[in-house]
């Protein structure tokens, strides 16, 4: 009997697999915390003899390698990755034998152009299928992580490469992508927790639309992907080490205004709430909660030290792990305990948070304010406030002197993106208030919206 574990990365949208016979185990797109990937083989009680890539990603550093020369275990890559470190390359149809488990990589380019499937058998008979970028559940891989000169060319290979992957395999082949779970790595949204090849025969578009029909919808739905993705490619193709989770240094009153004062980031990771009620004047907010490393690696100025501030030790921990995963291997500094200790004899900073039913009162008042909305660009077609300036949350410190003077009301869909906006222009003098609301309140509680498709960003 063959099992399949997935071990999740919520903050990223991933999954890692190991799949195993009950002695040796494969494991699959491993994070760079590969902890987590020992600790499962060994509740499981088996050997990992191979690791294998389904390609070179974009949105985090792989632990593959280091996992890999941990356990002695074969590190299969496809032969025509350039990579500087050695491994077992591995190219359309060769089989691997692991154990009960026989491993035959499948040629699937779109994602990336050496993008691979590994089909898994057991008893001569197909039982899953790792898609990693390819096929995933009701969408596909994104082809434009690349850049725009392969584009074209990748989009339609991801078409093709589907329909290989559904005339090859029987219908109950299980799918197991890697992307899909909140990744940006997928083109569209995607739906359900588990999925078969004969699932996504009746409810991918790559298996139920033509070729043009599918490339043209799948282009029109692309928007932006973190910056941080640029820095990851070229990372897991010189080869990764393994992470450094030690703790960092803790750092006085003095240290952190001395951080803050030389233009480094000081994150604080509490949520919002308890960040807007009381915090170090200079610091942003990051919590935990929500996609923390993917906003604060896509906002961040890369290379910028990074000091962590948590009410506990743990909470330095978990933010310390997110991100090693995108690169970010060691924080400059940390802090714990009560944010009154990390201000020495200064005081805390605080600002206000609302909800949109708050939000309606103000607008219906003789002074206004300004709306910040700085959602992505497809959530803003569907509805939004008129009147309100539209900055998504990546290009708010680029075009930040669009946004204008005054007291500015920040909103998002959920409130996670709008406190780490209010933060970053707290940190710069701004009169903000959050909106810790879901959009779909505003409505109800009195504020208008539209659905127009075009408005100027100008106030």
């Amino acid at each position: 009997m063959i099992t399949v574990v997935p071990i999740e990365t919520p903050g990223l949208g991933d999954r890692t697999y190991l799949a195993h016979d009950g002695d040796v185990a494969l494991v699959v797109d491993p994070q760079r915390d590969y902890d987590r990937v020992l600790a499962v083989a060994a509740e499981a009680g088996v050997r990992i003899t191979h690791v294998v890539e389904t390609h070179i990603h974009n949105d985090y550093v792989t632990g593959g390698l280091a996992l890999a020369r941990e356990v002695g275990a074969a590190y299969l890559l496809n032969a025509d990755d350039p990579v500087s470190f050695e491994r077992t390359p591995v190219r359309d149809g060769d089989e691997v034998r692991v154990g009960a488990m026989t491993v035959r990589a499948l040629h699937t380019p779109g994602h990336t152009h050496t993008h691979l499937a590994y089909a898994v058998e057991a008893d001569g008979e197909p039982i899953a299928v790792f898609t990693g970028g390819s096929l995933l559940y009701g969408s596909t891989g994104r082809p434009d992580l690349l850049g725009p000169d392969h584009t074209d060319e990748l989009v339609h290979a991801q078409w093709r490469s589907a329909r290989r992957l559904a005339d090859e395999l029987p219908d109950p082949t299980a799918v197991y992508p890697t992307h899909g779970f909140g990744s940006f790595c997928s083109a569209t949204p995607t739906s359900g927790e588990a999925s078969t090849i004969g699932e996504e025969k009746r409810n991918n578009p790559a298996l139920t639309r033509d070729e043009q029909d599918y490339v043209e919808q799948l282009l029109a739905g692309l928007d932006a992907f973190p910056a941080y993705y640029a820095h990851m490619g070229p990372a897991n193709s010189a080869g990764p080490a393994a992470p450094d989770l030690s703790p960092p240094a803790v750092a006085d009153a003095c240290e952190l205004r001395r951080r803050i004062d030389a233009g480094e980031w000081v994150v604080d990771l509490r949520d919002g709430t308890a960040f807007a009620a009381g915090h170090l004047v200079g610091s942003v907010n990051f919590g935990l909660r929500g996609q923390f490393a993917t906003y604060l690696g896509w906002l961040i100025p890369w290379g910028t030290p990074v000091t962590l501030l948590g009410d506990t030790a743990d909470d330095v921990v978990q933010a310390q792990r997110e991100l090693v995963r995108i690169g970010i291997d060691r924080p400059a500094a940390m802090a714990t305990g009560d944010p009154a200790d990390w201000v020495g004899d200064g005081e805390l900073a605080s600002y206000r948070r609302a909800t949109f039913a708050d939000l309606a009162e103000a607008l219906d008042g003789s002074e206004p304010p300004m709306v910040l909305d700085v959602r992505r660009n497809p959530e803003r077609a569907i509805a939004f406030i008129p009147g309100s300036v539209h900055v998504p949350i990546h290009e708010v410190l680029d075009r930040i002197d669009e946004i204008p003077d005054g007291p500015l009301w920040v909103h998002c869909a959920g409130g996670y993106r709008a406190g780490i906006v209010a933060a970053l222009l707290h940190a710069r003098g701004r009169d903000v208030t959050a909106v810790d609301d879901d959009f779909s309140n505003a409505a109800g509680t009195g504020v208008r919206l539209t659905t127009a498709t075009r408005e100027d960003i100008s106030a």
